[in-house]
């Protein structure tokens, strides 16, 4: 098939499936009654406890760690001691995005925490716990500051992530019971009720987290050819081979995330209109990142010709897979995975992408880029164990089913 007739097979299948996103967006807005739950419509049964806000708790707090002290080198004593910064007067210099960002950062840590503790006895004492776990938190991050001669330590930055947690935990405080509620609507509906199932929803979250950095190429986690300081052997750079690897590795994570998600979905033909929706979300990432990060005439900087191919093949592959029992998909879910990463680790700079990130690395975001990076490297080592260990579990709950009672 000429390469013309691909880019418009390709390209007409992904005009097709956003279309199908857009109807069925529409049609849950323009019904909003089927959104919220039914006092009155029984749950199914579901005893897996809720733990997703501990999990997204702890994982945004590992995380602003990472960013507060990138990039982790030229640590040295600065002769004063590591809280003398609460003392100093407000900083001469500062910008509007500097404290917007010190304020967004951690609101999620509050919100989190808030929704994490909401048991506690008294009514304002998850939010008072929240925000003085994340005013500890940011304590801590700005005093080992002052031993890293690229950053700075301020008081000013303090205060604004103190008032981001405290926005957090409020806004935690004030919609935590209708959103408790509708979720837990859904999950029951949704979410299969496997072990740890919260655990696999928040690395979906974390690999969201991986299209936003510019480096990495579309869906391709697990690059370490830079982390070690030593490249492995790749092939040379041939626009023919360029494409036909990148095709490559967008099929296999496209069959890997797909199959990952229908692994935490209840019921297989849920899958079927849900892994779409989830590509449909990636793919409206991709562009906001690509217009936020580049220029907004380059939100689909990211959708190549490899890139499109590689959609529609592993789209393909993935509506054939989830066929299979689902015992069989999450084993199927760990060798696309790994050979994503061992294409990826192969494949062959580009020279144009390599141009761009150095003139994209003079910008403001060079500790957002490390943060970014970080995930997609560490990502697939995350996501393997998992794998495993659920089809470990889904083994054993199908043992269990049979034997006799």
């Amino acid at each position: 098939m000429p390469l013309l007739a691909k880019y418009r097979l390709s390209s007409e299948f992904l005009k097709v499936a956003a279309r199908a996103c857009f109807t069925l967006s529409l049609h849950a807005v323009s019904n909003p009654e089927r959104l919220m739950p039914d006092p009155h419509t029984p749950l199914p049964p579901n005893d897996t406890p809720d733990l997703l806000p501990r999990y997204l708790a702890l994982t945004w707090a590992g995380l602003t760690v990472y960013g507060s002290l990138y990039p982790f080198s030229g640590w040295q004593y600065a002769g004063t001691g590591p809280f003398v910064f609460l003392a100093w007067a407000w900083p001469q210099y500062w910008t509007a995005f500097d404290l917007a960002a010190n304020i967004v950062v951690y609101m999620p840590m509050g919100f989190f925490l808030a929704l994490s503790l909401r048991r506690l006895p008294g009514r304002a004492s998850g939010v008072l716990c929240a925000i003085c776990a994340s005013g500890v938190l940011s304590l801590g991050m700005e005093s080992l500051q002052t031993w890293l001669p690229s950053r700075f330590a301020s008081n000013l930055d303090f205060a604004c992530n103190v008032l981001g947690a405290l926005l957090g935990s409020l806004i935690a405080a004030w919609v935590g019971t209708r959103l408790r509620a509708w979720w837990k609507f859904w999950r029951s509906r949704l979410i299969a009720p496997l072990p740890h199932v919260d655990l696999g929803l928040t690395l979906l979250g974390l690999w969201i987290l991986t299209l936003l950095s510019p480096e990495t190429l579309l869906f391709g986690v697990g690059d370490l050819r830079h982390t070690f300081g030593r490249e492995p052997p790749a092939l040379d750079y041939a626009a023919q081979t360029y494409h036909v690897a990148e095709t490559a590795v967008v099929t296999c994570n496209v069959l890997a995330l797909g199959l990952f998600v229908a692994a935490l979905l209840r019921g297989r033909w849920r899958a079927y209109f849900l892994v779409p929706a989830f590509f449909a979300f990636a793919a409206v990432v991709c562009s906001l990142s690509a217009a936020l990060l580049s220029a907004p005439a380059q939100f689909l900087v990211w959708m190549t010709p490899g890139a499109r191919e590689g959609l529609l093949y592993g789209m393909t592959l993935l509506a054939a897979t989830l066929l299979l029992p689902p015992r069989l998909r999450p084993m199927l879910a760990a060798i696309a995975l790994l050979a994503g990463v061992l294409l990826v680790n192969c494949i062959p700079m580009n020279p144009y992408t390599l141009a761009t990130l150095a003139r994209w690395r003079e910008g403001h975001f060079l500790n957002f880029n490390g943060l970014t990076r970080w995930i997609s490297i560490v990502w697939p080592f995350l996501a393997l164990p998992y794998l495993f260990f659920a089809r470990h579990k889904e083994n054993l709950m199908a043992e269990n089913a049979l034997r006799p009672h």
